[in-house]
């Protein structure tokens, strides 16, 4: 959420930042009713103040055997108006709130404006393979290498499902340990939060209330607004919601490994068959609160931890700066690191970057008081997958696949891989 402040001392400036993601917006009306709210809450405040005045004054008219009935009546009507002034002022913060809410974050000065058709690549790692005679797109290998089940997933959920099976279950495995083993070295701290969410989770996210209707709703005995995470971000930027950190313990930095529900999986192109897109996929997803100085170096850090995954793999990717309307809502300024995919000969993002600003922490009201002067700041909030698998292991399958159809597993992921260096064909079925 925007600061209201900044917005009434430069609403044009507002306007002219985020016209630059294609939100255009003018705040004439919005600030016409937000003076009508602070008068009335001026008003209401004088009111309240009259009121103890003359409710200090009733002992006193009785004592000099005045007429208090008329000194009630008065006060009693000062009451009510005071009662009615605090329901337009509720119903007036409500719909300045839900105003609010449904503007995206300003982007960063230093992102191209407009669409994705103006990202820009910051760098590339590796050589792209081209297509060669008999090489297999990643859904023929993982199911001729009896990794992965499409078919029977579809039997168990439904589309955009799939099932792990021997070898594929295990590199699977395999990838998740890497990652946290290397989060853990480089002391984040790990977490692993509910699947289950409340709405303020993806309130406080900046996905609701504009995307609701794109997570997997559960439906109770209560009334309750509960939902599958999309992503553990959904559920980390809470964790500190209303509290007050000391400066001292900053930054926090945490990760989590959680499967990602997503109700939405795409359009299903030919090209993204398989794991491309899909309802649910595993993700290790980090997450820091910082300090709004620190955040810059924050987000470089985790830039190059998310990019590194990938180098240690041995796959080709790149990383992209992307253009600020192609930045999600909440994020102030977005990278992405894609892996090359050979079969469609395009890079797929495995991990987006992001930093939020204080847009997170204010809908979450999550802040840190400053040691020099003892007042009370916003934290910056930033995330970033570390890494999703659906992507990595299509990846793998057709950045490692050798003449013989199989697959060589990348060493970094010896550990966690029972002795198998490689992943033949099978035959049969086992």
């Amino acid at each position: 959420m925007l600061d209201l402040v900044y917005i009434r001392n430069n609403p044009e400036e507002v306007s002219a930042k985020l016209a630059r993601r294609g939100f255009d917006i003018d705040f004439t009306s919005f600030l016409e009713e937000d003076a009508k709210r602070r008068a009335l809450l001026h008003e209401t405040e004088e009111m309240r103040a009259e009121r103890n005045r003359k409710s200090a004054d009733i002992p006193v008219i009785r004592k000099n055997k005045g007429d208090v009935q008329t000194a009630l009546a008065e006060l009693k009507e000062l009451s009510d108006q005071i009662k009615n002034n605090d329901i337009e002022i509720n119903r007036m913060d409500a719909e300045q709130q839900d105003f609010l809410a449904a503007i995206p974050n300003i982007p960063d000065d230093d992102i191209p404006s407009g669409g994705k058709e103006n990202n820009e690549v910051v760098s590339v790692w590796g050589e792209p393979q081209m297509l060669r005679a008999g090489m297999k797109d990643h859904v023929e290998i993982l199911e001729s290498c009896g990794m992965i089940d499409y078919a029977r997933g579809v039997k168990l959920s439904g589309s955009g499902f799939w099932l792990y099976t021997y070898e594929g279950a295990m590199l699977e495995w395999a990838l998740l340990n890497f990652f946290i083993q290397e989060h853990l070295r480089d002391g984040y701290q790990m977490i692993l939060p509910p699947h289950i969410l409340n709405y303020y989770c993806g309130y406080n996210s900046g996905q609701f209330p504009k995307f609701e209707d794109d997570v997997f709703q559960l439906r109770g005995d209560s009334d309750a607004f509960q939902f599958l995470l999309p992503t553990s971000e959904t559920a980390l930027v809470s964790v500190h919601a209303d509290e007050i950190l000391s400066e001292a313990e900053l930054p926090k930095k945490y990760f989590a490994y959680t499967p990602c529900y997503r109700k939405e999986a795409g359009s299903y192109r030919a090209e993204e068959r398989g794991m491309i897109r899909g309802h649910q996929f595993n993700k290790v997803e980090m997450f820091q609160f910082t300090r709004a100085e620190d955040a810059s170096a924050a987000f470089e850090e985790m830039v190059g931890k998310a990019a590194k995954l990938v180098q240690k793999l041995g796959l080709s990717y790149r990383v992209s700066r992307l253009a600020a309307g192609d930045c999600s809502a909440s994020m102030q300024k977005t990278y992405d690191v894609e892996v090359w995919i050979p079969s469609m000969q395009i890079y797929k993002e495995v991990s987006s970057v992001s930093t939020a600003s204080d847009y997170q922490a204010r809908r979450g009201n999550v802040r840190f008081r400053r040691e020099s002067t003892g007042k009370t700041e916003f934290l910056h909030t930033l995330n970033g997958s570390g890494l999703a698998t659906s992507r990595i292991m299509p990846a793998i399958a057709e950045q490692c696949q050798q003449d013989d159809g199989s697959i060589r597993v990348p060493e970094v992921l010896a550990p966690w891989m029972n002795g198998i260096e490689m992943i033949y064909p099978k035959t049969g079925d086992r």
